[in-house]
């Protein structure tokens, strides 16, 4: 059956380039380390499936527009004004709509804008509409932004006059005798704030067809939590109503795609309030993914000359003073335990236990670099209003290492690393990047020469692989400068995940050393550096990304047989015994309902591939297969021996997503 080969093969490159179909339609960064292969703006997508077999592989063809580009504050100096007049004309609404109504700050945002508000009586999600409404009447006046230079005892005196006690504690935040304050009014008597700008010249110059309020939230004044608990209003604001329609097109998107929403469909993980909150459960399906994620990171890292350490999750309360954690990380530890009178610490980071196992031996020259890698799992205390899904966490595995060098071997790990970074990363379909470089603080710990040293690698790293960069003057650690890397979904949001970070503080505390070619002693240059960040995270983004329309490779179940009938059980269980023998994740329906409630089920479940078993499947010793991808639908192939089935999907599964198109090609 050449055409069901082909058919075969077809399917599998399809869903080999998914991603690159979604970053097709997503706007492009400034910088990206690979382009995709694009389709040509017409695509074939399939009916989602119904109670019916039939219907479930019907084929529709759909257009494809591209989409509108969205700025940024630091593209669009316009849209930056947009956004901060914006939140001035809202706080300006909602005092006129609800009087004795106290307002605190009120800046632009990544997205749009909010305002901070203590009101008489909590706003509901209905008051957003009437704001919106007195917010359009305020642009129509096309009321002009003033701005005053006044003293600070000027300033006092106004904010006590209109009994605005946040205003105050702004003001106090204000450094300097020069404060401005701008009026919407054509006079200087009606609504201003303290505000440094830039805004529009008037509220005419507002696109109110392209603002809208989004929501309300409780939020602590300046984030403080031993602070008064005010409400913030947030919004959107934008250029031109396209781009609002994009951008909320956009978010409808995200929220198709959340973690915790496609966590719970797909039985990935739970966070179960049994046991506390933050605390990962990986249920059977999200556990087989995470395995494979820490079998291809433990080969790679193999490969790539580290070692592999595992190391204690808890240790002596003293280590954790010497490592200067307990002076200055303390808050965001759990608290110590006692054991037979000494204090212990359940550990927050791994790189103390990685540096006491350095110091274990005597250490040469010669054996340096030292690579050494570890999945750690480690605890930090999370208030409880700050745990998100997979996001934010109390207890997450960090892909750790730790990497000990000469001088004239720094350049030469980092690119080592980036070289590292980039092959895992792109493993898992993620190849655009933002790169920030943050340099030497104000205050630093560490020689003017070793900061040198450091940073000039770093840069020398990141020149060496032809990638562009960010420079984050003064916003370094005070231990060590570090290279940040934030990966760019599937729908243009960047997530921070990568770091290489120099340290100074640890070699130096722990006093650790070697001996050089001249017999003296002297201190290694030490690296931190973690790829995922944490596989909870990490696992997070890659769901978002894909919207559950995971790689084959690492896909939970890779095939599920659906048998017409219970009379074709037999048939499935003896394919899915030789599939699994060939490393593939198959499993057999358990039948019982109808074909179309298994299909329906099966893409529910997202499956990449499912197969139908009748009585021509089993005569023919076939399997009628149908594959799927996010974006696209289901393509149905019709009966393929199953034999072919399961080595096209063997090779497939060996080589991974990113190698598909090869494995298929070598059977043209």
């Amino acid at each position: 059956m050449p055409w069901a080969m082909t058919a075969l093969r077809a399917a599998l490159v399809l869903r080999a380039s998914a991603a690159a179909f979604i970053a097709h339609r997503v706007p492009r960064a400034s910088f990206h380390v690979a382009s995709p292969a694009c389709t040509r703006g017409r695509l074939v997508e399939l009916v989602a499936p119904t109670d019916s077999p039939k219907e479930a592989e019907a084929e529709a063809e759909a257009e494809y527009s591209p989409p509108v580009r969205l700025p940024s504050n630091d593209e669009s100096d316009r849209l930056l004004r947009i956004r901060h007049s914006t939140a001035h004309v809202m706080a300006m609404a909602v005092q006129s709509l609800y009087k004795g109504t106290k307002i605190a700050i009120g800046p632009w945002i990544e997205k749009g804008f909010y305002y901070d508000f203590d009101p008489p009586e909590p706003f509901q999600d209905k008051d957003l509409r009437r704001i919106k409404k007195q917010m359009d009447k305020i642009i129509q006046q096309k009321l002009p932004f003033v701005e005053e230079v006044v003293t600070r005892e000027e300033a006092e005196r106004r904010i006590r006059a209109q009994d605005e006690p946040y205003k105050l504690e702004v003001l106090r935040r204000i450094k300097g005798d020069r404060i401005t304050i701008y009026h919407l009014s054509k006079q200087q008597d009606g609504w201003w704030d303290l505000c440094a700008g830039p805004h529009v010249a008037t509220t005419g110059d507002l696109p109110a067809e392209a603002i809208e309020l989004e929501s309300i939230a409780g939020a602590y004044l300046f984030g403080d939590e031993n602070g008064p608990m005010l409400q913030r209003v947030y919004g959107t604001a934008w250029e031109t109503k396209e781009q609002l329609e994009e951008y909320k097109r956009l978010q409808a998107e995200a929220r198709r795609r959340d973690h915790r929403t496609l966590g719970k469909q797909l039985n990935l993980f739970s966070i179960q309030q049994a046991a506390g909150g933050g605390l990962v459960f990986w249920h059977p399906k999200g556990a087989t993914m995470r395995n494979l994620m820490e079998e291809y990171w433990k080969k790679a890292h193999v490969r790539g000359g580290y070692e592999l350490l595992n190391t204690p999750h808890m240790a002596s309360i003293d280590l954790w003073k010497t490592s200067g954690h307990y002076e200055f990380y303390k808050d965001d530890m759990f608290d110590q335990m006692e054991v037979e009178g000494s204090e212990y610490q359940i550990k927050p980071m791994n790189c103390p236990f990685h540096v006491l196992v350095f110091k274990d031996s005597p250490r040469s020259y010669r054996d340096l670099p030292i690579r050494w890698a570890e999945l750690g799992t480690v605890y930090r205390y999370e208030r409880s209003g700050s745990l998100n899904g997979l996001f934010r966490v109390r207890g997450f595995t960090q892909d750790d290492a730790h990497i000990f060098c000469l001088p004239s071997q720094l350049t030469g790990e980092i690119l080592s690393v980036l070289d590292l970074t980039e092959q895992i990363l792109s493993k898992f379909g993620f190849t655009e990047y933002e790169i920030m470089l943050s340099t030497r603080p104000e205050k630093a710990i560490g020689s003017d020469e070793i900061w040198t040293l450091a940073t000039r690698a770093l840069e020398d790293a990141l020149h060496s692989k032809g990638w562009s960069f960010g420079v984050d003057e003064g916003g370094g650690a005070f231990y060590g400068p570090k290279i940040d890397i934030k990966i760019k979904d599937a729908i243009g949001r960047l997530w921070q995940c990568s770091t290489i970070q120099a340290d100074f503080n640890l070699p130096e505390r722990f006093g650790l050393e070697y001996t050089g070619a001249d017999g003296k002693k002297d201190q290694p240059i030490m690296l931190h550096r973690a790829i995922f960040g944490s596989l909870e995270r990490f696992f997070g983004v890659l769901i978002e990304s894909t919207a559950g329309d995971f790689p084959f490779w690492i896909a939970p179940v890779q095939l599920r047989l659906l048998p017409v009938s219970d009379d074709f059980l037999p048939y499935c269980e003896q394919v899915a015994r030789e599939a699994q023998q060939a490393g593939l994740r198959v499993e057999v329906d358990p039948g019982g309902r109808s074909l179309g409630k298994q299909i329906k089920i099966a893409n529910q479940d997202k499956l990449p591939c499912y197969a139908i078993v009748g009585a021509k499947e089993v005569e023919l010793e076939s399997l009628s297969i149908s594959c799927r991808k996010e974006g696209v639908g289901v393509v149905s192939l019709g009966a393929i021996p199953y034999k072919t089935v399961v080595g096209q999907m063997e090779a497939a599964a060996k080589e991974g997503v990113g190698a598909i198109d090869v494995v298929l090609a070598r059977e043209e």
